[in-house]
């Protein structure tokens, strides 16, 4: 019998639709060989700190021991690595400026806009044929309190301004899941969907097996076999409580409140749990999560006083030794790592064999060095990804000080993207436009 494409394979017996994610199964296997090392990213950005209390104690690459401030990431150390020392191209700018997230400060670059990391990462992931319901979800509560600056700019698509968070619990669940998954959709659902296509997919193929000669029968055979197994790792992921569902419906905003004011720290609690949801649902790709703003974080904390980051914690913490900042950044550091576990509580939409953070690069940005002085000459990162991720690790967790301009880790949280063009983001005539040495694997 003569061979059959796979066009007339498709078109034979109404296989048409039914066929065509098995023939893409294939397609993916074979791509997935230069996938890129991780498919999300996600920002947690936060204010400048105190450097020299942050800093833990290294030998050489290795962190022997953590400061108080990062005492919380020893829970996740072998995924962890600490980057610090990285000067911005405008090391002096302070409260404000945009330098943090889009590598380029409060001046003109030959008619280049300013965009924000994430805006990049989105905007090429759609150019790419990436798309997904929302390109970039960005969240953070009070956000927008005592006219403060959030990290985020939007490039061409805004004229390179500053772009909102969604401060609302409620909003933001709304903006994401709102018409995303059908109304009452149950994880022993999602699984006899699957399943039902699954097995409408085998039985057209083994229809068509007797139109097929010896040679493409045997990889139809072998075709059937990858789809049982499919369907054994669908049964796995939902048994153990990791499909995609919508999570509980946050309450009204006035339920998010402390003293009169919004209370961010709890939103943020709500917020994390709908990115984390958003990525299990394959909803976004991108997304990033902010405290406060660069003027003001009011901070409802347990062992804190009620007070904001900024003028209390920062500015009137020296005569206790910056107490308050340094518990305030262990509470941030917990979070950090609460939002990690959060990923790893779910398989990726794609591989149930993965977690959502084997597949995602989760990275803590600032928008300043140091809060204190007000300063961007040594800005750093906590990146944290999964086994097999973009990062290079150790056991105990990894240190990184570089003297290079911090816009190169921006590069890296791109390249671990697949992006590998940088035209168009940051600073045009940084010397070295390529990603810091060093960060990735292999």
């Amino acid at each position: 019998m003569r061979n059959v494409s796979r066009r007339k394979i498709l078109a034979s017996a109404g296989a048409g639709l039914l066929l065509a994610p098995f023939f893409d199964l294939v397609e993916r296997r074979e791509a997935e060989a230069a996938a890129p090392p991780v498919k999300r990213l996600l920002l947690f950005c936060t204010m400048g700190t105190n450097p020299s209390m942050w800093t833990p104690t290294v030998s050489g690459e290795n962190i022997s021991a953590w400061s108080a401030m990062t005492q919380p990431l020893d829970a996740i150390k072998g995924n962890v690595v600490l980057v610090e020392g990285l000067p911005s191209g405008n090391p002096n700018d302070g409260h404000g400026a945009p330098d943090g997230l889009t590598g380029m400060g409060y001046g003109y670059y030959n008619g280049q806009l300013k965009i924000s990391v994430e805006q990049f990462v989105a905007n090429q992931l759609v150019a790419s044929g990436v798309n997904r319901p929302i390109a970039s979800l960005l969240l953070g509560g009070a956000t927008n309190a005592n006219g403060g600056s959030t990290l985020f700019y939007g490039g061409s698509a805004n004229g390179g301004n500053m772009l909102p968070t969604i401060g609302s619990p409620l909003s933001a669940y709304t903006t994401v899941f709102g018409g995303a998954l059908p109304t009452g959709t149950s994880a022993d659902g999602l699984l006899a969907r699957r399943k039902s296509i699954l097995d409408l997919v085998s039985a057209e193929a083994t229809s068509l097996k007797g139109q097929l000669g010896a040679t493409e029968g045997k990889k139809l055979d072998a075709h059937l076999d990858s789809i049982r197994q499919l369907e054994n790792k669908l049964a796995a992921s939902v048994s153990s409580g990791t499909a995609c569902m919508k999570p509980t419906q946050p309450g009204a905003d006035s339920s998010y409140t402390h003293a009169g004011d919004a209370d961010a720290l709890a939103m943020n609690v709500v917020h994390q749990s709908i990115i984390a949801n958003a990525f299990a649902c394959d909803i976004t790709r991108v997304a990033a999560l902010e405290y406060g703003n660069d003027q003001y974080l009011k901070v409802n904390a347990p062992g804190l006083p009620y007070d904001d980051q900024h003028g209390g914690f920062i500015h009137s913490g020296a005569s206790t030794n910056f107490k308050n900042l340094v518990a305030f950044e262990a509470y941030l550091a917990g979070q950090f790592v609460a939002l990690v576990n959060q990923l790893k509580g779910f398989s990726d939409p794609e591989d149930s064999s993965k977690t959502l953070f084997d597949t995602t690069l989760v990275a803590w940005c600032r928008d300043m060095g140091d809060a204190v002085n007000h300063d961007q000459k040594s800005m750093r990162f906590v990146l944290a990804s999964g086994s097999g991720g973009y990062l290079k690790t150790a056991a105990g967790g990894r240190y990184v000080k570089s003297g290079e301009r911090h816009e190169r880790v921006l590069l890296n949280l791109c390249e671990s993207m697949g992006i590998t063009s940088y035209k168009g983001f940051g600073d045009p005539d940084l010397p070295a436009k390529s990603p810091l040495p060093g960060i990735a694997n292999g």
